[in-house]
C-alpha cells in the first residue's frame, strides 16, 4: 500500500487505520513535506514504513518512489483523504491480478454521502480533458466491473510487472492527469483499465480551486494530448484543439489565471525536446492503434457543473459531431 503525505494531512491517521485493519502487511507512507506531528501519529502502526525524500517529490515522483521500495506483487495506492471499506484493499489488488487487467480503479465514494459516487474510473475527452465518473450517482447503478477510459488517482492498484513495464507515472507531471497517462498507455500496452465495484473507498473530497492547480492541470493536459496519440489523430484534432485553447484561455483571464495558462505554455515550448523524446519512447510501446481506442474516448465535453471546464452545449456537440467523424477516418 501505498499512501502520500503532504502538508496538515487531517486525516492521514483514520485513513492509515483503516489499511492496518484490513492486514496490509507493508504501508510506505511518503513524506512529501507532510506536518511532521502528523507522521509522528503514524510512524509506528503496524506495518508503516516511512520514506523521507528529504523535499517534496509531488504525487508522481513520490508515487514512484514508493512503488521502487515496494515488495509487494501489487502495489495499491491510496489518497491520504481516503478511507478504505472492509474488503476494499483485498478486491482491488485481486482485481489487478485478473489477467488482462492493467489498472483496477476503486469505487469511490463521497464521503460525506456514501451511497453515492464520487467516481467509478474517469471519462478521458479526446482533447484529453478528464473529470469524475457518475459524480453523484447512486453507486447502486454502478455495481458491476466495467471497462473505463481513466483510473482516478484516488484509488487504484496495479500489478508490479504492468506498473515497471509502464515506466509508472512521468514524474515532470508532478500532480493531476498523471492518472489519465497512466490509464491510457495501459490501454495502448494492450490491457484493460476497470472499476471494481467491491473496493469501496470513501473520499472526502474537495474540488479545490486555486491558479497552481489549474496551471498544473491544463499543462499536464497539453502533455497528455502532446504524448499520447498517434501522429494521425494528433492532426486531425489539431484544428478543435487549438480552438479550444483559445478558448480556454479567454476563460483563465476571465477567473484570473490567465499568466498560469500562458505558464503552461511557455513550459511546454521550453520543454520541447524532452517532451519529443518521450513522445518517441511512448508510442514506441504502444501495441493498440488509436482507431481501436477512440471508443474510450467522449467526443461531448460535458463534466458535471463546477467539476472541469464550463462549455456551451453547442460547442460541446459540435466537438462530439467531430470526433465521431474522425474515428471513422483512424
Amino acid at each position: 500500500m501505498i499512501v502520500l503525505a503532504h502538508g496538515a494531512e487531517p486525516l492521514l491517521e483514520q485513513c492509515l487505520a483503516a489499511v492496518v485493519a484490513e492486514g496490509v502487511a507493508e504501508i510506505l507512507v511518503v513524506d512529501n513535506d507532510a506536518a511532521p506531528q502528523r507522521i509522528a501519529a503514524v510512524a509506528d502502526l503496524p506495518g508503516v514504513r516511512v520514506l523521507r525524500p528529504g523535499t517534496n517529490l509531488g504525487f508522481a515522483g513520490g508515487c514512484n518512489l514508493a512503488a521502487e521500495q515496494a515488495t509487494g506483487e501489487v502495489l495499491v495506492f491510496l489518497n491520504s483523504d481516503a478511507v478504505v471499506r472492509p474488503g476494499a484493499v483485498a478486491a482491488l489488488a485481486r482485481r489487478a491480478r485478473e489477467p488482462g487487467v492493467g489498472l483496477a480503479s476503486a469505487s469511490i465514494r463521497l464521503a460525506q454521502d456514501p451511497d453515492r459516487l464520487n467516481s467509478s474510473g474517469n471519462p478521458v475527452h479526446f482533447l484529453m480533458f478528464s473529470w469524475v465518473g457518475d459524480f453523484g450517482q447512486p453507486a447502486s447503478e454502478h455495481a458491476r466491473v466495467s471497462e473505463v477510459a481513466s483510473i482516478s488517482g484516488v484509488a487504484f492498484a496495479a500489478r508490479r510487472g504492468v506498473w515497471d513495464e509502464l515506466g509508472g507515472f512521468d514524474p515532470s507531471y508532478v500532480a493531476y492527469c498523471e492518472d489519465v497517462y497512466l490509464s491510457l498507455r495501459a490501454w495502448q500496452a494492450g490491457y484493460r483499465v476497470v472499476h471494481e465495484p467491491a473496493a469501496v473507498v470513501d473520499h472526502h473530497y474537495e474540488f479545490a480551486r486555486h491558479p497552481q492547480k489549474f496551471y498544473l492541470l491544463e499543462r499536464n493536459r497539453l502533455m497528455n494530448l502532446l504524448l499520447l496519440p498517434q501522429g494521425r489523430t494528433l492532426g486531425l484534432v489539431a484544428g478543435p484543439a487549438l480552438a479550444v485553447e483559445a478558448g480556454v484561455l479567454v476563460a483563465a483571464v476571465r477567473d484570473g489565471w490567465g499568466r498560469q495558462k500562458v505558464d503552461g505554455w511557455r513550459w511546454l515550448v521550453h520543454n520541447r525536446r524532452g517532451v519529443a523524446k518521450r513522445r518517441r519512447q511512448v508510442q514506441a510501446h504502444r501495441q493498440v492503434p488509436d482507431r481501436d481506442l477512440a471508443p474510450l474516448l467522449r467526443g461531448a465535453l460535458d463534466p458535471p457543473p463546477g467539476l472541469g471546464p464550463a462549455v456551451p452545449a453547442a460547442v460541446s456537440r459540435i466537438l462530439a459531431r467531430y470526433w465521431s467523424r474522425v474515428a471513422r477516418w483512424l
